[in-house]
């Protein structure tokens, strides 16, 4: 065992030399500090005063003042020192070094053993606990002090005057604190040193650059930024001391009768010269450097995306930042073509001043940037009009740029019959007094309802809107009307431009029309591109509608389905895209005729797929499709539901007007403004029976509004039933567990509580709350439908057996879709593969052109099949 010796105990202690050291310097400070603080707060207070110039702006008497309570608090506070501070020894060192460490090592080295000092087994325990605690005090490191004084300071005074002292730095002079002395020494002070001086340059902040103090700056030439100001003081005898100055435009003197401390502040403005005269003087030539008044300029034509968005591109640049602009949009009235509703004078109308962006980030010296806004609802949009742009620096310069004529971009309409009512609705804007000449136009528009709009709601808002306007003609339109009415026509132009179309048939249409008329009247290629995705968009959705309604339900009708595939034309997706693409091409490159008929063929195409529409079976459905079903049926209805209450409501207006008019104005769905769908009859029947007791009523005397109550009760039962019976399909929907099922359950859930409400509005006669829940309800039942076909599609692939697919290899040449893609039992898609030709597919293909010509001769065969059979054999 190793012996612990007095040699190994003085090692030690010389090993704890410099900890020991260390920390009595620690200790030192932290007495200092808890000690000296508030003196050190005091003299900082009092430094940051003098070098700050407040004794120089105030009177003597509060000097001394504030003097005598400077010294008193020095004395207090030297005080509180004496009676704090010790000087710590060194063996408090050592002490506050041995707490540090666990066990006290350093106290058990220097003890000595009381009892069994004989015994050697009790010196040997000893000689190792020494040894342990040796150990334990070479790890000794230095303890440092405690330098808080927050305790002793609740308030932070110290910061206080750690703070005042920095600014003092920064903003006051060193030098301010000998004229304590001498400001304290009233007349015999700074007047027996003499007259003295103090100036400053100040340039704009603009500019970035610092303030000079103009003592510290020798005689001779300075350049100064425009607009520097210039502040001097002068203190001393009266005309010891003077001013001259050829920079502001002005002439600068000192008066005879000047108080002993004058203040002169001017500007720079040109070249020149500024002089202190008098002892201690200084003259310098003044540089100034100019202010370059900023540019700005539009660097290119207005870009237009399809919804009518402008995007201006500009440049502007300034020496030291542009800091606003503005672009103004007149009207060019030379330029506008005075015709039909532009012929009359048009209304004063304020410019359009639209700000400029500016960066957020980074500098504004040089930058391009967009002007980016959408007119398409300004009464001058499409319209000739000049822009100029203007640019302000900070020292209010301004550049304007030369007037651009342009044409003012808007969103255009392809729709025929919603281009003509924007058309209305700028000639109204253009002027109060075409409102009569509108009226008559848009009634020329709508003569035949069934032609210009694809829904009988459609044509009775346009009713209104026209008898809103003949009335509000005949009794004077302000400008609150004129804006009202203008916002009305926008909203209803939009409703047939873009529409709400629930049938993917329709939709598909609408896009074909809508780009067809883009072609005859040349839009642009952001505009092709938009009428072209959308064309896609609807293309999709009306196959994939296609392709459930003609899926397969059941193995029993494999061979009909056969037979059709025969007569119906099949193509691939493909072929499909490549058309569509084909036909963006030709737009794209100017080749409008050649764009057009391809699209007629398209369409022809897409109309000949229809054949087969119909003619498969619907039994085999399974439960989600038997749900989605009856979500589509009950949709139907809730429209047709929606539209009644629409009709009684304008007949609430214009009692009588509407009968005479929906007698023959019902297109291809007309009749769902009778609560049914064009492909039932249900309730077509209950229709005709609230017409017919209409009719047989109609002899008899009513108050007023009685035939309405009794109209509004009835469409509250039928709201009321068609509640009960999605209440019914609720409790029959599949996926029931995931994610897709329950929110097609709270979507229905929502459609029920707005169903509910709509009745509740039908029976207090609220029609406009009626109709406005009951959008809500279709609304909610669309996006239930959505979740339940994802629902259907996630369900499907998990019931999906590794082994189908060899059992259903026999069937998919006959299970294909109109374009010859594979499709499962649902309507899903399952194969991309392109469709195999056999070594027989060429004479296939002439046998059925010959059975083509053969049936088209057949003069028993409906003329609608002839057709369509001529049709084919004009194609191929």
């Amino acid at each position: 065992m190793v012996q612990f010796t007095p040699n190994d105990l003085s090692r030690t202690m010389s090993d704890l030399r410099w900890p020991r050291r260390w920390t009595w310097l620690g200790m030192v400070a932290e007495h200092a500090v808890q000690a000296f603080w508030p003196l050190l707060t005091v003299l900082l207070l009092a430094l940051a005063a003098a070098m700050m110039g407040v004794h120089e702006s105030v009177p003597v008497e509060v000097l001394w003042a504030l003097g005598g309570l400077t010294c008193a608090a020095v004395l207090g506070t030297l005080f509180y020192a004496a009676r704090r501070f010790r000087m710590p020894r060194q063996v408090d060192a050592l002490t506050r070094l041995d707490a540090s460490l666990p066990g006290r090592p350093i106290t058990a080295l220097m003890d000595d053993q009381a009892i069994g000092a004989g015994d050697d087994a009790s010196m040997a325990v000893w000689r190792a606990h020494k040894r342990r605690m040796a150990e334990r005090a070479a790890r000794a490191t230095a303890v440092p002090g405690d330098l808080r004084v927050a305790r002793r300071d609740p308030y932070a005074l110290r910061y206080v005057a750690v703070l005042a002292f920095g600014m003092a730095l920064l903003f006051g002079s060193i030098w301010r604190v000998g004229t304590v002395a001498e400001m304290a020494g009233g007349s015999t002070g700074p007047l027996a040193s003499g007259p003295v001086w103090e100036g400053w340059a100040e340039p704009p902040r603009y500019t970035g650059k610092p303030t000079l103090y103009l003592n510290d700056l020798a005689a001779g030439d300075l350049q100064l930024p425009f607009g520097t100001l210039i502040t001097l003081r002068l203190y001393g005898e009266v005309g010891a001391l003077g001013v001259r100055e050829t920079v502001s435009g002005r002439e600068v003197e000192t008066q005879a009768d000047a108080p002993p401390q004058t203040t002169f502040d001017f500007k720079v403005g040109r070249d020149g010269a500024i002089a202190v005269d008098g002892p201690g003087g200084r003259a310098w030539d003044i540089s100034v450097i100019a202010d370059e008044a900023p540019q700005i300029t539009i660097i290119g034509a207005p870009e237009v995306a399809a919804i009518g968005e402008m995007r201006l591109p500009f440049a502007a640049s300034d020496d030291y930042g542009v800091e606003a602009g503005e672009a103004r949009i007149s009207l060019d009235l030379a330029s506008v073509d005075r015709r039909y509703g532009l012929a009359v004078d048009p209304e004063p109308r304020a410019d359009v001043t639209v700000p400029l962006p500016m960066p957020i980030a980074g500098d504004r010296a040089a930058f391009e940037e967009n002007l980016i806004d959408d007119f398409s609802q300004h009464p001058w949009a499409n319209l000739p009009v000049t822009v100029s742009m203007t640019a302000l620096d900070a020292a209010e310069q301004v550049a304007q740029t030369a007037p651009m004529q342009m044409v003012l971009p808007g969103r255009r309409f392809f729709d025929p019959t919603a281009a003509a009512v924007i058309e209305m609705r700028r000639d109204l804007l253009w002027s109060r007094q075409n409102a009569q000449r509108i009226a008559q136009v848009l009634r020329a528009v709508s003569y035949i309802p069934e032609d210009a709009f694809r829904s009988e709601t459609s044509a009775l808002r346009l009713r209104a809107l026209i008898e809103r306007l003949e009335t509000r003609a005949r009794f004077g339109i302000d400008e609150e009307v004129q804006d009202e009415l203008a916002q009305e026509l926008w909203d209803f132009a939009l409703e047939l431009e873009i529409g709400d179309l629930d049938d993917a048939r329709d939709r598909m249409r609408r896009a074909q029309e809508r780009l067809n008329e883009a072609m005859k009247n040349g839009a642009t290629d952001e505009e092709i591109a938009e009428l072209m995705q959308e064309l896609r968009r609807a293309t999709e959705e009306y196959m994939q509608q296609l392709q459930r309604e003609q899926a397969e339900q059941q193995d029993g009708q494999q061979q009909q389905g056969q037979q059709q595939q025969g007569e119906s034309m099949q193509m691939t997706q493909d072929d499909l895209q490549r058309m569509m693409d084909r036909i963006q091409e030709l737009m794209e490159e100017g080749r409008m005729a050649e764009a057009e008929q391809a699209l007629r063929e398209l369409q022809e195409m897409m109309e000949n797929m229809q054949v087969t529409e119909g003619q498969q079976g619907q039994g085999g459905q399974s439960e989600g499709e038997q749900a989605m079903e009856g979500l589509a049926e009950t949709l139907r209805e809730q429209q047709g539901l929606s539209d009644q209450a629409f009709r009684d409501l304008q007949e609430q207006f214009n009692p009588g007007a509407q009968a005479g008019e929906n007698e023959g104005n019902e297109g291809r769905n007309g009749g769902q403004g009778r609560g049914q769908s064009h492909e039932g009859q249900q309730g077509q029947g209950e229709g005709q029976d609230s017409e017919q007791q209409g009719r047989e009523g109609g002899g008899g005397e009513q108050r007023p509004g009685d035939g309405q109550q009794g109209t509004e009760q009835g469409l509250a039962d039928r709201q009321q039933a068609l509640r009960d019976e999605l209440r019914r399909q609720e409790g029959r929907l599949p996926g029931q567990g995931t994610a897709e099922g329950d929110a097609a359950r709270d979507a229905l859930d929502r459609a029920g509580d707005a169903m509910d409400e709509a009745e509740q509005s039908l029976r207090e006669g609220d029609l406009p709350e009626a109709i406005d829940n009951q959008s809500q309800a279709m609304e909610a039942l669309r996006e239930g439908m959505r979740s339940l076909g994802e629902a259907m599609a996630q369900e499907q692939q998990q019931n999906q057996q590794p082994g189908q697919g060899t059992q259903q290899s026999d069937r998919r040449a006959d299970n294909r879709d109109p374009l010859g893609r594979e499709q499962g039992t649902n309507g899903s898609t399952g194969s991309d593969a392109e469709v195999e030709l056999n070594d027989d597919a060429y004479g296939r293909a002439r046998e059925l052109l010959d059975e083509i010509r053969r049936r088209s001769g057949e003069q028993a065969r409906p003329e609608v099949e002839r057709d369509y059979l001529n049709r084919l054999l004009d194609r191929f």
